[in-house]
């Protein structure tokens, strides 16, 4: 069995959400690459390295350089004559993807697995990862995104994968690259920092949540990030956000600040290894899955404990 995985790149090197994903392909069978973009011989190169792959597709044309879906799903679907699934790590780029993948194929997508049961079955999350759904497939040609904290990621370093130059499908004319506004951040991207604090409604106001969170992160080397709520009301920007509508995460460590650990909250965090939990209310369904849990005025511990890191 063949599987193609999704490279997700920024023209100059391989995103850790693609190591997971070609883990899980591996349990497929055996693993190719696709590289889709301009001037990206490097990106190229550094997948080749990737442990346990065999082969590298580079698509090497304009039409890939901002990576728009339009133009990409044709291209895979291309491929996907000589592959029997299509993997990537479930990310936003590849959510944009995927689907338009699975059209073109007339099959159905299997959302955001966690586990490979066999060459067609696969379980993934429902009910905001409260029950697990073990799915089968009878589609021959398969779509498949991967939650990426459910996955070790394979070894970027190692691998001896040959590298074979694929024709563009060109520009399909549907879809145009505008702008780009990138977020910049000087601390660690949420999905794949190994600590993370995050804040909640609690802290009132942005002010506060700048004021208290960052400060503690900064000490802790540690990515930043917060409930829907904190995002809703204005504290923070999107990206920010962790949870079912957020991002999924698992960090080493996990310190939620003034967040209840309302399901949603919790689906995007709760396979972190270590969770640290502080709030007033001793109540609060984040104690629920916390291993160290603080009770007390988040205005008074947080200061505190930053003060004595």
């Amino acid at each position: 069995m063949k599987t193609l995985v999704w490279v997700e790149h920024d023209g100059t090197a391989v995103k850790d959400a693609t190591l997971a994903a070609v883990t899980a392909a591996s349990k497929l069978g055996e693993v190719h690459l696709l590289v889709a973009g301009q001037g990206v011989d490097g990106v190229a190169q550094a997948a080749a390295k990737i442990a346990g792959v065999g082969k590298v597709h580079v698509a090497d044309d304009a039409a890939y350089a901002h990576q728009i879906a339009e133009n990409v799903a044709p291209l895979v679907a291309q491929l996907m004559g000589d592959h029997d699934a299509f993997v990537a790590a479930a990310t936003t780029t590849a959510k944009n993807l995927c689907p338009r993948v699975a059209a073109l194929l007339d099959v159905m997508q299997i959302s955001d697995i966690l586990s490979v049961e066999g060459e067609d079955t696969f379980t993934r999350p429902i009910y905001a990862g409260n029950a697990i759904a073990t799915v089968q497939t009878s589609d021959a040609k398969k779509v498949i995104t991967v939650r990426g904290t459910a996955f070790e990621k394979a070894a970027a370093e190692g691998g001896s994968a040959t590298i074979e130059a694929v024709s563009s499908t060109g520009d399909k004319g549907i879809a145009t690259f505008v702008d780009a506004e990138i977020a910049q951040n000087a601390r660690p991207e949420l999905t794949s920092a190994k600590i993370i604090v995050s804040g909640g409604r609690a802290l009132q106001n942005g002010e506060n949540f700048h004021a208290l969170i960052e400060p503690l992160a900064d000490k802790l080397g540690a990515g930043v990030g917060a409930s829907r709520a904190a995002v809703d009301a204005g504290f923070v920007p999107n990206d920010y956000q962790v949870g079912q509508t957020g991002k999924i995460v698992a960090p080493e460590v996990y310190i939620a600040v003034g967040i209840s650990g309302a399901i949603q909250h919790l689906a995007g965090m709760k396979d972190s290894k270590t969770i640290i939990a502080i709030n007033k209310d001793e109540d609060a369904p984040i104690f629920q899955v916390a291993d160290i849990g603080l009770v007390g005025d988040l205005f008074k511990v947080v200061p505190e404990l930053t003060e004595k890191l």
